[in-house]
Formats: structure tokens, C-alpha cells, sequence
């Protein structure tokens, strides 16, 4: 029994009904090989794949990724929107007050939602956020020192 073959990016894209260019390929690409990326540092990543893009293509082509689910968008209070490759999950994210810092951190149980409201209030509830804050290790040893 062999595995499956891990399906191109292109084919990501196909797949979720979205038409394949070279920048949304590199777009896709430039998110999943970050981390919490913010929108210039994409558009960086972007120009280093293929050349000019401009920052509304930018943000156009992310809204249609996470639309798709392709990407996750996450805004922390007080921080501009960072996007992430890691989607499907049900995980959460550790944002450090000094630095700005983004980091994932696995769900409490596993399962989506994580974690139970007292009262629903009538709603199906299917997804739990959660932003945990503090300070990074790096930003904690410098005031220390």
C-alpha cells in the first residue's frame, strides 16, 4: 500500500475552486513557509517568488485564501491581521506583550470547540479562539538583564 502523493499547491488551489496563479502559488507558498506573517512581510515573500505584486493584489488574494480555507487570518488586540498555513486545527496562539511575538499552541482537549461556554445561548458553537498573553523567553531575558 503506497501513501498518497501530498497534492501540489496548484492543486490546493484548483481544489478549493480558486483560479491558479503564479502569485496566489507564491502567495500560499510564502505564508506556509512563515510564521504569523503579517501583510508586507507576505508581499516581501511574494516579490522575492515572482517579481511586482501589488499590496491589493496582496490582500485580495489572502481574503480568497482564507475565504477558501487555504490560510487562517488571526488578529490579535492592538495588532495588525497575521496570517498562518496552519488550518484544520482547532489550535491557539500565544502573543507576546513586548515583542508582538506569535506563537501556536495546540487546543486544551483536541476538539472542536476546546472549550465550553457556560451558556450557549442558542448558538451551535463550533470553534473555540483563544489568545493567551505574556511575555516571550527572548523579550524575558532582556529585562532581566
Amino acid at each position: 500500500m503506497t501513501a498518497s502523493p501530498t497534492p501540489t499547491t496548484a492543486e490546493e488551489l484548483r481544489g478549493a475552486g480558486l483560479r491558479v496563479t503564479a502569485a496566489r502559488v507564491a502567495l500560499l507558498e510564502t505564508v506556509r513557509d512563515g510564521d504569523h506573517l503579517g501583510v508586507e512581510a507576505i508581499a516581501s515573500g511574494v516579490r522575492d517568488r515572482v517579481g511586482h505584486i501589488s499590496l491589493q493584489a496582496v490582500y485580495e488574494a489572502l481574503h480568497a485564501l482564507t475565504a477558501a480555507g487555504l490560510v487562517r487570518r488571526i488578529e490579535p488586540a492592538g495588532h495588525p491581521a497575521r496570517f498562518e498555513g496552519r488550518v484544520g486545527d482547532n489550535h491557539h496562539h500565544i502573543v507576546c506583550r513586548s515583542c508582538g511575538t506569535v506563537v501556536d499552541v495546540d487546543c486544551a482537549v483536541g476538539e472542536a470547540p476546546c472549550l465550553t461556554a457556560a451558556d450557549d445561548l442558542g448558538f451551535a458553537i463550533d470553534e473555540a479562539e483563544v489568545v493567551y498573553w505574556g511575555v516571550c523567553p527572548g523579550c524575558s531575558t532582556g529585562r532581566s538583564s
